[in-house]
């Protein structure tokens, strides 16, 4: 539906208080007859400018890096590959809105990494609109989480296909619930205005903090007060130029750019690169969160920071 507002009498509305059960349900499924094909890691801790950074050292790609192999050789033979059209359905968890539908992310780093996916095709260059954020807040209400997009190849997108991202948190078993969450207390705001910064990250970003309403208040007026707030941001790091239409619902995005929405913050980042040498970076580095593929990146990461890592691949001012 275009103008993003649910029927509550669709059977294609997610039923609140249902999600995470369908969530453990699938992916205890998906795990029995091999749908699911988790990526185990090792996890460590790297300290840069008083937080501790999050990294994953990956033990096994190669059922990822084989998947990648087909896609590619589909696509050089003419084959536009979408794997959400269709949908593997033994990865399917539920029915969202009329616009929007949650699937396991099939090569999981993170337990119940969830993929919140358009039901027909948009390309992750668009900008997000009111459905998506209606969705996003669905999931939000029934678990606590953080959510995530990125904005384009360069932001480390790997499928065209519109999709947010949603982690549950806390992201590691010690330490914050989100490792740049000791920054957060000193993030200011302009004056008479909703959008700040936080000390600390040095490179360009905005970030808004949500009044107590957005998880009480019905989901449309919770999609529509983001999807202001996420325009603000937009326009703050410089990416909502005047050749974007409020009045269009599906725009072009202006740049690359990292989102990272909790119950309580938003946080945006344009990109410049979507590599630190060959280190990719998405979404979750900018939560404190890094993935590397081997001990020769993991050395990379702490000869240079972490923090570094993340400056070299934003914009810095």
């Amino acid at each position: 539906m275009s103008d993003g507002k649910l029927n509550v009498l669709s059977p294609l509305v997610l039923k609140p208080g249902t999600l995470w059960t369908k969530v453990i349900q699938r992916t205890e499924a998906a795990l029995g007859c091999g749908a699911l094909r988790s990526i185990p890691t090792e996890c460590f801790f790297v300290e840069q400018d008083g937080i501790a950074f999050l990294v994953r050292i990956i033990s096994n790609l190669q059922r990822k890096d084989e998947a990648q192999q087909k896609q590619q050789q589909k696509t050089a033979a003419g084959k536009e590959f979408n794997p959400f059209l269709p949908y593997e359905q033994n990865l399917f968890v539920a029915d969202i809105s009329q616009t929007h539908l949650c699937l396991l992310n099939k090569f999981n780093v993170v337990n119940y990494h969830l993929l919140i996916v358009t039901r027909h095709f948009e390309d992750q260059d668009m900008l997000l609109t009111g459905t998506d954020f209606e969705a996003m807040w669905a999931c939000l209400r029934e678990y606590d989480g953080l959510a995530f997009y990125n904005g384009g190849q360069v932001a480390g997108a790997s499928q065209r296909h519109k999709h947010l991202q949603l982690v549950p948190l806390p992201l590691a078993a010690t330490g914050s619930q989100i490792p740049i969450a000791p920054l957060l207390p000193r993030a200011t705001s302009l004056p008479r205005e909703n959008i700040g910064q936080i000390p600390g990250l040095p490179f360009r970003h905005a970030f808004v903090r949500f009044s107590d309403q957005m998880m009480t208040s019905d989901l449309r007026t919770a999609a529509d007060t983001t999807l202001e707030l996420y325009r603000q941001l937009l326009t703050t790091v410089g990416l909502l130029g005047s050749r974007t239409h409020h009045s269009s619902l599906l725009q072009c995005q202006e740049g690359p750019y990292n989102l990272l929405v909790t119950r309580e913050w938003m946080l945006l980042v344009p990109r410049s690169q979507e590599h630190f040498h060959s280190i990719s970076i998405n979404s979750l580095g900018f939560a404190g969160a890094l993935l590397v593929r081997n001990q020769e990146q993991m050395q990379v990461l702490q000869e240079c920071g972490p923090m570094n890592v993340l400056r070299h691949v934003a914009i810095s001012d």
